[in-house]
């Protein structure tokens, strides 16, 4: 398609293209003609030419490989760690897949507005400037873990997706899935310290399932065929569920035969085209297990199932039922005749950390006997929340688990997995919300980042439902009691060498406790704010967003306007998108408008827009307003965007947040008249969650409001 490349541009610009150096440069009057050496062959979308002003840092990998970070002009430092990322995983990746980076160099360069986060050109990959670059004074400890992962995401679709690239989009979760577990690979190898696995599960896994129990869900390998539905499938089934998946055959396969299985397939298909069974047949080979007959029950139907376990003594033996059927969110039995072929691990309270057994559930229903397991002991189905299914414990079952939580014996993993799924069972329908509020109870000495993150999704889920009535300040009082002691145990203040994940710890507490309004902490936050105004005291980078966001929601137009000043005067992306995503917590209605026009101007560029308008659609004073600016400005939006997953993202979060029928329909009528190519899934989806809400409201809001009464006071 392109035989060569070659760039004539003036003198004072850089030229790179995708993969291959510069072969020669000459001067033709004013003008530099660049040529470049022949590439590899590859797929076209991967192509890429870069032509600008930038500044770079540059370091060889110890295979001796190029690598360049390009920044602004003046800002070639904030490349410092990227590079350093970078030239760390060319050779791990290279070690673990026993397959060298095929070309001299590689770039990595920062975008100034790109709707996507990254792109993995070959050899030139695309960044977000707030994916890419780093400033120690101003980047906080979690944009600086995001950009590891994202640097070693990109860098692994050089293997998936550039040396070996799928046959048609149906696959694309050969590319995407992949990158998506192997970024953890080698961040986890890089960075143990961020004990990256652990967050996987609240980052990654949980986030999938939460889409996947949705009927407008989608298999991971879903047919396309028109252009418009390509974009639909960037979504959190091809990345997320494609990567958990990945995860539980890792498991069940180990990492020695993964990595031999690895190797079988990019060497046989290397500038090749494949299929997901391409990928089943070599780790099969490997393996030497029925991986394409356990997989290809994960990839091809939609949805994932819940193992319901029971459980009896038998002498000095544990005798556990479990039976499979799909998981759906409205509660309700499915009915398609699902089957799934599932690793299920136990583990018990003598060895917490060990699997005791395991065995692969084929069937509807099994019996399992575990040895020397006593009476008295615990017993956990999918120790370590591998396995890519929901578990449902009878009561008598999950009442032993509270002691092991309280003493934090139930490792991390378990101690979140098991309220993470009974969350999703009071979603469903199946316990009421009062069991969910309980449990959550035991995890007042929780110290763990990871497990305090997950407990904070729920509370958000929980917030958002109950400020559809008249007691969400019973909520609040109740977040607040639940998290004081974590906030109050680390302060505001960083400890001398604190760990990575409790500086994270610290900027969630005092993000809750001042969304739970907690008067002692937003007072604190609005004194270091003005000190950081100031110049006395700047915030911690860690800090801004939850001290801006309790500063705002407290605050008026001169607060607004403070916001501005300090967005205006910002050198760093990073900081302005952190100050542009806090705006939506003013809530003065008049001031929220102007938030919404502000995100519609010049000064907020088109890849932010959308995160500036969901601030507002996520709010209890907002929501209503951004759904009617979503239709007042539709037309410009869908000018602006063109269908792309930035505009469904927004039409998610314009929407979902209502618990009604009345706006279900309104929605629904909307987008009947104005269609939108390349949303008309998230459309759906949306439209199934408002009305889950609204049945979730009417099922257990009278119980749930006479519950916290019962313990305010």
């Amino acid at each position: 398609m392109i035989p060569c490349v070659s760039c004539k541009l003036p003198d004072c610009f850089y030229c790179d293209t995708k993969d291959k150096p510069v072969v020669s440069e000459e001067m033709e009057g004013e003008l530099r003609l660049v040529k470049f050496d022949t590439t590899p062959i590859m797929s076209t979308y991967l192509v890429a030419v870069v032509v600008g002003e930038y500044d770079y840092v540059e370091d060889r990998s110890k295979d001796g490989v190029l690598v360049r970070v390009y920044t602004p002009m003046g800002k070639r430092e904030q490349g410092q760690f990227a590079l350093e990322v970078a030239t760390k995983v060319l050779p791990y990746y290279k070690d673990y897949f026993q397959i060298a980076y095929p070309l001299p160099k590689m770039d990595l360069i920062a975008i100034a507005d790109f709707s996507a986060g990254a792109m993995e050109n070959w050899g030139l990959v695309t960044y977000r400037e707030n994916c890419l670059l780093v400033d120690p004074k101003n980047t906080s400890a979690v944009r600086k873990q995001w950009i590891a992962l994202v640097v070693g995401h990109e860098i692994a679709h050089q293997w998936f997706g550039n040396l070996v690239t799928m046959e048609w989009w149906t696959h694309l979760w050969l590319n995407e899935g992949y990158a998506s577990f192997v970024e953890f690979l080698c961040v986890a190898h890089l960075f143990p310290e961020y004990d990256i696995w652990t967050q996987f599960v609240t980052d990654t896994y949980i986030r999938a399932l939460e889409l996947d129990c949705l009927k407008n869900s989608h298999p991971i390998e879903v047919p396309v065929g028109h252009p418009s539905e390509i974009d639909e499938i960037f979504d959190d089934i091809s990345y997320n569920k494609g990567a958990s998946v990945i995860r539980m055959l890792h498991k069940y396969i180990g990492d020695e035969d993964f990595r031999q299985g690895m190797n079988v397939y990019l060497t046989r298909h290397q500038y090749k085209n494949t299929f997901t069974e391409d990928l089943w047949a070599a780790l099969e080979e490997a393996s030497h297990k029925p991986v394409g007959a356990v997989m290809s029950t994960w990839t091809k139907q939609m949805g994932f199932p819940v193992v319901k376990v029971t459980s009896r003594q038998d002498g000095n033996n544990r005798k556990l039922t479990v039976a499979q059927e799909k998981f759906c969110a409205d509660g309700k039995a499915s009915s398609n005749d699902c089957l799934w072929m599932i690793p299920v691990t136990f583990s018990s309270s003598v060895s917490p950390s060990s699997v005791i057994q395991q065995t692969v559930l084929e069937t509807k229903f099994a019996e399992v006997t575990l040895q020397g397991v006593s009476a008295d002991e615990w017993v956990k189905v999918n120790p370590g929340t591998v396995g890519y299914y929901r578990t449902q414990y009878p009561p008598d079952m999950l009442a032993q688990f509270v002691p092991a939580i309280r003493d934090k014996s139930l490792p991390p993993l378990d101690r979140l997995g098991l309220l993470d799924d009974l969350f999703a069972m009071v979603q469903a329908g199946q316990t009421p919300t009062v069991e969910v509020l309980k449990l959550m109870q035991a995890f007042s000495q929780e110290d763990n980042y990871t497990v305090w993150s997950s407990i904070a999704n729920s509370l958000s889920k929980l917030s958002l439902l109950l400020s559809h009535t008249d007691f969400d300040d019973l909520f609040r009082l109740y977040g607040r009691r639940l998290m004081k002691g974590v906030g109050d145990r680390l302060g505001w203040d960083p400890k001398p060498k604190e760990s990575h994940l409790d500086t994270l710890l610290r900027s969630l507490a005092i993000d809750r406790l001042c969304v739970f309004e907690d008067e002692a902490y937003i007072k604190e936050a609005h004194k270091r704010f003005e000190d950081h105004v100031s110049g006395k005291a700047p915030l911690p980078a860690d800090l801004r967003f939850p001290v801006f966001k309790a500063v705002l929601a407290k605050g008026d137009e001169k607060t607004y306007n403070t916001m501005l000043r300090l967005y205006r005067e910002a050198d760093l992306h990073e900081e302005k998108d952190r100050i542009s995503r806090a705006l939506g917590a003013i809530k003065d209605v008049a001031v929220l408008k102007k938030v919404l026009d502000f995100a519609m101007s010049k000064e907020v560029r088109s890849q932010d827009t959308v995160f500036v308008i969901i601030s507002v659609a996520m709010s209890k004073k907002g929501r209503e307003l951004a759904w009617t600016f979503f239709k007042d400005n539709w037309q410009e939006l869908m000018n602006r965007y063109r269908g792309g997953f930035l505009l469904a993202r927004l039409v998610k979060y314009s929407t979902e947040n209502f618990a009604d029928e009345e706006h279900a329909v309104e929605v629904e009528e909307f987008f009947k008249s104005h269609p939108s190519p390349g949303t008309e899934r998230t459309v759906q989806q949306s439209l199934e969650t408002i009305r889950l809400s609204a049945a979730w409201l009417e099922r257990d809001k009278e119980a749930t409001k006479a519950y916290l009464t019962s313990v305010s006071n």
